[in-house]
């Protein structure tokens, strides 16, 4: 499934401060049964968004409007925990499109990657400054720069640089998963099966 290409992002943040969530923090286990990647965004940390009878819990995050934006920092150790995909899928569906940490998780990290949210991850200095950039103006911007593989906070200007696997980064870059970079290059595959041995 193709999804949006990442180049240059330029988003307010939604600030995390919270060590070691874990992917059922993330997406409740009871929310899996769904087989497309749609809809998950609703329930994305349900049990810290919402009270038992469904009303928004004030003093979660994303129930305040003084946040918003296509960008969550979170904090050390993001993703722990299973490896159930529908994680990623329900940060992607609520409309994230990069997470930062200063630790991902490897399998949250590429099943992020796998669906098109980029997980940016910087040293343990560089996200306090983010946060401590958003909590005094909530309207802050970061820049992430896919191509130059560079985070920047835009009022201040600080910068760190970010590693991403070549072949994730071009996929990234395109919009491609792994089947849409398969079917990208089909024909050259279909040369390369016809030089084979018979």
């Amino acid at each position: 499934m193709a999804y949006d290409k990442f180049e240059i992002l330029k988003s307010t943040v939604v600030p995390l401060p919270i060590e070691n969530v874990d992917t059922d923090q993330i997406i409740p286990a009871r929310f899996l049964k769904a087989t497309e990647r749609k809809g998950f965004g609703d329930n994305l940390f349900r049990d810290w968004r919402y009270n038992p009878d469904n009303t928004p819990k004030e003093d979660f995050v994303l129930n305040n409007p003084v946040y918003s934006g296509k960008i969550l920092a979170g904090g050390k150790n993001f993703g722990s925990g299973s490896s159930r995909e529908h994680a990623a899928w329900a940060v992607y569906d609520y409309g994230f499109r990069c997470v930062v940490s200063s630790f991902f998780a490897d399998i949250f990290r590429n099943n992020c990657l796998n669906v098109g949210v980029l997980p940016v991850q910087v040293s343990a200095d560089f996200l306090d400054k983010i946060f401590k950039a958003v909590y005094d103006d909530p309207k802050t911007e970061l820049e992430v720069n896919l191509p130059n593989q560079t985070i920047t906070i835009l009022s201040t200007g600080e910068n760190e640089v970010f590693e991403i696997n070549g072949y994730k980064k071009q996929n990234m870059l395109n919009g491609f998963d792994d089947i849409d970079y398969l079917q990208n290059i089909k024909e050259d595959i279909a040369d390369f099966a016809k030089k084979l041995p018979v």
